[in-house]
């Protein structure tokens, strides 16, 4: 699968690496949410903890959006559940836009909301996430969003796997263009050239990458639908 890469994916992948966001263990794969096995995992929710590295990932995801998608034609930014919702705010804070974040279902009492925060009908809304792998939970947000009014046209997440089957399209069918600043090619060049982890560790990284859904499936996961 040919995934276009962001001009800021190299920076991006090295920030995630500074921060030892990045495991590599093809030795002892991960099984991710959306039920793929993938010997390689990002912990994207560990960069709210350095503000630097943080600071500069939100400016390139603000150019990214700024050069990518309608940024000024936004309303709010919406922050999924959970890890999302720090992205949102600095994101929203960035670009002075109010803040919303979607749950991932009602709550069940009260108002029984889905959405928190005060969102006009009709508002023009972004999602924001950390992550995507195949683009289905997103759809989640999305709809739910939608059924609250609002209108969604785009999604960022910081970082995309690149890997797996009709993610981009999951989402481009429901008419939402995903944005992202790195995916895993952009973290295993930044690696190998680091020698950041073993050869094996690459080795077996570069052999997901070109089969990632039979690797998955050999290795406990889930194949092809």
């Amino acid at each position: 699968m040919s995934v276009k890469r962001n001009p800021f994916g190299l920076e991006a992948a090295k920030i995630l690496l500074d921060i030892e966001a990045v495991n590599f263990r093809p030795e002892e794969p991960y099984i991710l949410t959306a039920g793929w096995a993938s010997p390689v995992y990002i912990d994207c929710r560990k960069l709210i903890s350095f503000p630097k590295e943080r600071t500069r990932m939100m400016d390139m995801a603000v150019q990214t959006l700024s050069r990518d998608s309608d940024l000024d034609g936004v309303d709010a930014v919406a922050g999924g559940e959970t890890a999302g919702i720090p992205y949102s705010a600095w994101i929203a804070h960035l670009t002075d836009k109010p803040m919303l974040y979607v749950r991932k279902k009602p709550k069940g009492f009260g108002r029984n909301a889905q959405i928190e925060g005060y969102m006009p009908e009709g508002s023009h809304v972004l999602l924001v996430e950390d992550l995507a792998t195949d683009g289905g939970s997103k759809i989640n947000f999305v709809n739910a969003l939608r059924d609250a009014g609002a209108t969604v046209s785009d999604a960022f997440v910081v970082f995309f796997y690149g890997a797996f089957p009709g993610a981009l399209d999951t989402l481009a069918k429901e008419g939402v263009t995903m944005h992202y600043l790195a995916t895993w090619q952009d973290v295993l060049e930044v690696a190998e050239e680091r020698q950041a982890f073993s050869p094996a560790a690459i080795q077996g990284v570069k052999d997901f990458l070109a089969d990632p859904i039979g690797w998955s499936l050999t290795h406990g996961g889930k194949g092809a639908s």
